[in-house]
């Protein structure tokens, strides 16, 4: 009896002293094969495009795909990270969009600068650029705190159509303002035009990676933490001190400045805004990609993001069948996975490569990793 008492103690410190062996990256470490990989991403996309490899359609694919990722993973954070239910997001996307739009319009032509800036990126159309997208982000921020505010005091089915509501009002608001205001400014139906072309493959994706980093970041901070405590239990989360009205705003107003800024992406992307484009099937269309890829799963919305803006496009060809066929998947996915295809699964490179350093199963986690490490 002793001895085998003794067995299962040595058994036992031998599996402590492995545990406590394992070998781990360095936060820096991660952070430097992260940024590698986007490097070589960008770099090499850059190459095919200069080389005509990728031809100048296939580049505003491009493009477009890195707009909706950013679109879809910004609503996550108000459906998948949050729990709630908003159909306005188009609407925080039309803001941002013309915001960015007009505002580099109208620098444009007090700096003096001409398309052919945008296109080589001169020092002064990069800082144009950026705080083009930073105000744009900021106007649909701002937006959000005003609609966020009473509207986030509903629940369920009543905040879906308070938000639809909002979204149609911001787009009649920019359908008629001309004729309120007694000078023209958003273009009316006709739309804006006359956009510079300012967003390319590089920064498309350099403000998407940054986006998605920013994201990252704050779900893993204390006010992740909070915002995911008010999806799982709003009513425990309260009285463990989580400050709900809080957080739930703050939640909101974070998914509408990173609509606003795939806006002004989208904006420079087109060339043309009408408030024909952000109508209710718009926002319907993002909330699809996020329910697709699975809520609250980062890399799910990326990848149905990706997906749903790609199939359309690749489909072209069978004009008469395409939407029955982009239905037909949605379907089959919903009926097989309807969690989602990732569910709330979030797939870390770094955390893959620790487990295959250790001789473990790279798709499988250890009992008792922390998920912070992801």
């Amino acid at each position: 009896m002793e001895e085998s008492n003794l067995s299962e103690a040595v058994e036992s410190s031998a599996a402590s002293t492995s545990g406590s062996s394992r070998k781990k990256l360095s936060m820096p470490v991660r952070y430097l094969i992260n940024a590698v990989l986007v490097a070589v991403f960008i770099v090499v996309g850059e190459l095919m495009i200069g080389s005509g490899t990728i031809t100048r359609y296939q580049t505003t694919v491009l493009e477009q795909v890195g707009i909706y990722i950013l679109m879809a993973v910004s609503l996550n954070i108000a459906t998948g990270y949050l729990g709630q239910l908003p159909l306005g997001h188009a609407g925080f996307m039309s803001v941002g969009g013309y915001s960015c739009a007009l505002f580099i319009m109208h620098m444009q032509g007090t700096l003096g600068l001409t398309v052919r800036d945008f296109v080589t990126g001169s020092p002064a159309a990069v800082v144009l650029f950026c705080a083009g997208l930073l105000f744009g982000g900021v106007m649909a921020a701002i937006c959000g705190l005003i609609i966020g505010i009473p509207a986030l005091r509903l629940k369920g089915d009543y905040l879906a159509i308070i938000t639809l509501g909002f979204a149609e009002i911001i787009r009649v608001v920019m359908l008629n303002i001309d004729g309120v205001l007694g000078f023209e400014l958003t273009g009316g139906a006709r739309g804006l035009t006359g956009i510079p072309s300012y967003t390319n493959f590089l920064n498309t994706f350099l403000v998407v990676v940054i986006s998605l980093f920013l994201i990252h970041t704050m779900m893993k901070s204390r006010h992740g933490r909070a915002i995911l405590a008010i999806r799982d239990n709003e009513i425990a989360a309260e009285a463990s001190g989580v400050h709900t009205t809080y957080y739930k705003t703050l939640a909101f107003v974070v998914s509408a400045f990173f609509a606003g800024i795939a806006g002004g992406l989208y904006a420079g992307c087109i060339g043309v805004m009408a408030p024909a484009k952000f109508g209710f099937m718009k926002s319907i269309e993002i909330l699809v990609m996020v329910v697709l890829g699975g809520m609250g799963s980062m890399l799910g919305s990326v990848l149905s993001a990706t997906v749903l803006t790609i199939l359309p496009e690749a489909l072209r060809a069978f004009a008469d069948y395409r939407m029955v066929v982009y239905a037909v998947v949605l379907i089959i996915v919903m009926i097989f996975r309807p969690q989602g295809l990732l569910g709330t699964y979030d797939f870390s490179l770094t955390g893959t490569l620790e487990r295959v350093i250790n001789g473990e199963l790279p798709w499988r986690k250890p009992k008792k990793e922390v998920d912070e490490n992801d």
